[in-house]
């Protein structure tokens, strides 16, 4: 495996990923599958599994243990979506947020990090003029010690990175696939190049972590 599909990337087949699937971003820097391939596929060789809003879960409910060990292995799942069955270690169920005005949708930064490095906050809220696309609710309490990086009015955390659970890490994110934040013409066209990054460098932490134990 090269640095360039050694990232898992499960394809749920709905119509709204036609756009990825073409994607040279995507088939450059993914092994895309189908999603249903994910029982008989032999995880070792990979460090990231991708895991899309659209997924099945009650397929990956019967995964949840496969997800368990090949984070025990010191790897990184990325899931963004709504959890409504409990596959994912350590993430509460989606709870969506009460909306009374467009501004209950408003996202704000709770912590710096390079994944939103340069990414303007009103930019995530607004897409095309409308509030809502890129979070509607969260997955809350988050797991005791993971990293906020952004929320929605009342702390409520949208986005955070949890190292506590297992062996490896999880990214969590209550909205829709952030590596589909590209060619918009916007500071959230960095998103999913900076998250790609993020990965690779992550994972070059937990091995060299595990070297140490």
């Amino acid at each position: 495996m090269t640095q360039n599909n050694d990232i898992l990337y499960l394809d749920p087949g709905h119509a709204f990923g036609i756009g990825s699937r073409e994607s040279s971003f995507i088939k450059n820097n993914f092994q895309l599958v189908d999603q249903y391939e994910l029982e008989a596929i032999d995880l070792h060789e990979y460090k990231c599994l991708v895991v899309h809003d659209f997924i099945d879960q009650e397929f990956m409910f019967k995964q949840r243990e496969k997800v368990r060990s090949f984070l025990d292995a010191g790897k990184i799942v990325i899931f963004a979506g709504h959890l409504f069955k409990e596959w994912l270690p350590g993430c509460p169920l989606f709870t969506p947020k009460e909306i009374h005005q467009f501004t209950d949708y408003e996202i704000s930064i709770a912590a710096p990090h390079t994944i939103f490095s340069g990414v303007i906050s009103e930019e995530m809220t607004f897409n095309k003029g409308v509030a809502g696309f890129f979070a509607r609710g969260t997955h809350s309490p988050v797991p005791a010690g993971a990293e906020v990086l952004l929320t929605l009015p009342g702390a409520m955390p949208v986005t955070y990175i949890d190292r506590q659970t297992t062996k490896g890490t999880i990214f969590v994110h209550a909205g829709r696939d952030l590596f589909v934040n590209r060619m918009q013409g916007k500071s959230t066209d960095r998103i999913s190049v900076q998250l790609l990054q993020w990965v690779h460098e992550e994972y070059r932490n937990l091995q060299g972590a595990g070297e140490k134990i």
